[in-house]
């Protein structure tokens, strides 16, 4: 089971950026608001991740003020921080922020959010939807945020920085997954077993552990999984993707552990000789956890 954790671990670092992700995006879903309002909102979504403490690692609601402009000379200022918005939907929209309301809930998993458009996109990690695709390597997204981060792989620009190490990441939501173990605290404690979580999403992914829900439906077969990650790899089953190849004989696996393993048999070492590439017969095994 060592080999499956690597890639565990990964896929719910992934999973906890996403859905911290989607409770920052909650501002930025009433579109027919003019072409100029999306603008805004991407502002806005900004303004949230600058409002983020590093240090322990939660929101604060110092909201930046936007100055107005001649574009922005119809902006509502809240009465709470301060923030200008473009309209009166806008303003209404960011109240709800502060007054914690959720209306809109997941009826599969009963997760609530602040806007409609988020609850959309939290509904394609049921569906296993991933619209938006990489022109340049063909790896898909559910969300378009997660494939603008995407990018900066192929230009392996890193403009993200650590202000206490100098390390540098190619997505911001990355940045602020590696600055919690700068602080060091894990303030969510599962109150069954005392384990904690620096992440609220891991750590309510692991109350799943003890409840026993499975957040996960697939929409072909109905079968339901607790994590992610074996989620997408049963999707794989239906489709036929093998998305992990092998970059000496070409040979491709459907679970990234399968290659892990596999590349192993490629390299043979000899107590009197120097490293040989072989090919040994190997079966590789995908280990599913429910």
């Amino acid at each position: 089971m060592e080999f499956i954790k690597e890639e565990t671990e990964d896929v719910k670092i992934e999973e906890a950026f996403r859905l911290k992700q989607e409770d920052t995006e909650e501002q930025t879903d009433l579109m027919p608001l003019k072409e100029e309002s999306q603008e805004l909102n991407e502002k806005e979504e900004q303004s949230l991740y600058e409002n983020l403490d590093f240090t322990t690692g939660e929101k604060t609601f110092g909201c930046s003020l936007t100055k107005k402009t001649s574009t922005q000379n119809r902006s509502l200022s809240c009465i709470q921080c301060g923030k200008f918005l473009s309209s009166h939907a806008y303003l209404e929209v960011h109240m709800r922020i502060h007054k914690g309301e959720k209306p809109f809930t997941c009826k599969q998993c009963g997760r609530s959010f602040t806007e409609k458009g988020s609850l959309t996109r939290h509904m394609r990690i049921h569906t296993g939807e991933k619209p938006f695709t990489c022109q340049q390597c063909g790896k898909s997204f559910s969300d378009s945020g997660n494939l603008n981060g995407h990018m900066n792989v192929h230009t392996a620009e890193r403009p993200f920085t650590c202000s206490q190490c100098g390390k540098s990441f190619n997505q911001r939501r990355i940045l602020k997954k590696h600055m919690q173990f700068h602080c060091g605290e894990k303030p969510f404690i599962c109150p069954q077993c005392g384990k904690s979580f620096r992440q609220k999403e891991t750590f309510n992914s692991h109350l799943r552990e003890h409840t026993g829900e499975n957040m996960f439906k697939c929409g072909q077969c109905g079968k339901s999984f607790r994590h992610k990650v074996t989620f997408n790899t049963h999707l794989r089953e239906h489709t036929g993707e093998n998305p992990y190849v092998c970059g000496q004989c070409g040979k491709s696996f459907r679970c990234k552990v399968n290659l892990t393993m596999h590349k192993r048999v490629h390299i043979v070492h000899k107590p009197d000789g120097p490293e040989m590439s072989v090919a040994i017969p190997t079966v590789a095994y995908c280990f599913l956890l429910k």
